[in-house]
């Protein structure tokens, strides 16, 4: 390979995560593999203990149970323990707005790069959190995304897994923080701006 065609080959990759981050909504963070367990109330009215496992994007160990507990909170009105929590490995989670989109798939992609000093051809494997309905469908997701970059990618593997959910903590601070301001305040700023 050129050395022109590297440049631009290693020029595409770093433009990859913004071409995919402008194409879908896209979390770029650190996120936690959380095991809640519970009674649950099953169909029949039955009492049976469950583990259910999560995903929560914090910046610590502390963090992430602290937001696991605070999530969990709301939807589980009895006691839950928090079984284990580890480090998740996924590159970026695939979020979809579909209402139908009720499954998470994992899955593992093979990106090709060319190695600058040898200009020989390196894979590269980054794994990615997929939400959808169907397993065809996080594949669509997944080509929808990835089909419109330069970068070529190889779907190596990809499987439905158990996480029920998926809390994007630090984006919920953020939001809130945005809201926070007085409404009086904002109506003396509108009112100045009419003015100008």
């Amino acid at each position: 390979f050129s050395n022109s065609y590297t440049s631009i080959f290693k020029s595409d990759l770093l433009s990859l995560h913004e071409e995919i981050i402008f194409k879908k909504r896209i979390m770029m963070h650190t996120w936690f593999e959380c095991k809640i367990r519970y009674e649950k109330t099953m169909e029949d009215g039955s009492q049976k203990k469950v583990t259910e496992q999560y995903v929560v994007d914090a910046l610590s160990f502390t963090e992430a149970e602290a937001s696991i507990i605070e999530e969990m909170s709301s939807y589980i009105s009895g006691e839950f323990e928090v079984k284990d929590i580890k480090k998740a490995a996924y590159g970026e989670i695939f979020f979809s707005d579909s209402p139908s989109a009720d499954r998470w798939y994992k899955a593992k992609l093979q990106f090709i790069t060319i190695d600058e000093k040898t200009e020989k051809e390196k894979k590269s494997t980054v794994n990615y959190l997929v939400h959808g309905s169907t397993l065809p469908g996080a594949v669509k997701s997944i080509d929808e995304v990835m089909g419109g970059t330069m970068i070529d990618y190889v779907i190596a593997s990809i499987a439905e897994t158990q996480i029920m959910d998926v809390f994007e903590h630090n984006q919920t601070l953020k939001k809130t923080e945005v809201d926070d301001k007085p409404e009086y305040e904002q109506d003396g700023q509108n009112a100045e701006e009419a003015h100008q």
